[in-house]
């Protein structure tokens, strides 16, 4: 899908409207205007792509509001070069925001379609330094850790002990955490080997972080 000027004028609508209503970092506002939004969603509802609103993506899951990608994004505090690890790629948009801030991003899948169709459209879109996997969420990527940081984009019931422990010292892990209808937002930084402190934010709504894999 072509990113045309008119895609490009409704991203540079998006970012002042998020500027007007929220306190984003400029770098963070940088990479929303970057990624072309619209190839990451069905045709359907492309005329309404730059909406600051949630999208169904198939198979039970959603692309979120793009405040939702910003807002989670400035939390972890993305620096050129960090090696973040992605729970959940889902369309693949948190995966090339990530990534247009330089970020070297291992994301992973646990449904296997939107894993290969997020692969493909951050194929097309030239998503610098990304690695798409398959599989659990819960086990995250061991052989690949230490991560300088962690994001789950989905509402996780409880804090995944072996992702903190894929974390570096001094490194940060956020998630939405909790059940029901809205989670709030956590950030918990790693301070040393066994010790981690956990900074609380606003509450959103996610789908659910579910164990295992599906093909």
């Amino acid at each position: 899908m072509i990113d045309t000027p008119r895609h490009q004028g409704l991203r540079k609508k998006l970012v002042a409207a998020l500027k007007t209503k929220y306190k984003f970092d400029k770098k963070v506002l940088e990479a929303i205007g970057q990624v072309p939004r619209h190839v990451f969603i069905d045709k359907a509802f492309v005329e309404i792509a730059y909406e600051d609103r949630a999208f169904p993506i198939g198979d039970g899951q959603t692309i979120s509001h793009p405040s939702t990608v910003a807002y989670q994004t400035q939390l972890l505090n993305v620096y050129e070069d960090d090696k973040i690890l992605e729970i959940g790629t889902g369309s693949g948009y948190q995966t090339a925001v990530l990534s247009a801030m330089g970020a070297k991003v291992y994301s992973l899948e646990r449904i296997r379609s939107l894993h290969t169709r997020a692969k493909r459209v951050l194929n097309e879109i030239a998503c610098k330094n990304v690695r798409c996997l398959y599989g659990d969420g819960y086990e995250g990527l061991p052989d690949l850790a230490p991560f300088d940081k962690i994001i789950i984009t989905a509402a996780a019931p409880e804090i995944p002990e072996k992702l903190l422990q894929q974390l570096i010292v001094g490194g940060v892990i956020v998630l939405p955490f909790g059940e029901g209808d809205q989670q709030i937002m956590y950030r918990i930084t790693r301070t040393g080997e066994k010790d981690f402190v956990q900074d609380t934010y606003d509450t959103f709504s996610f789908v659910p972080m579910l164990k295992g894999k599906i093909k």
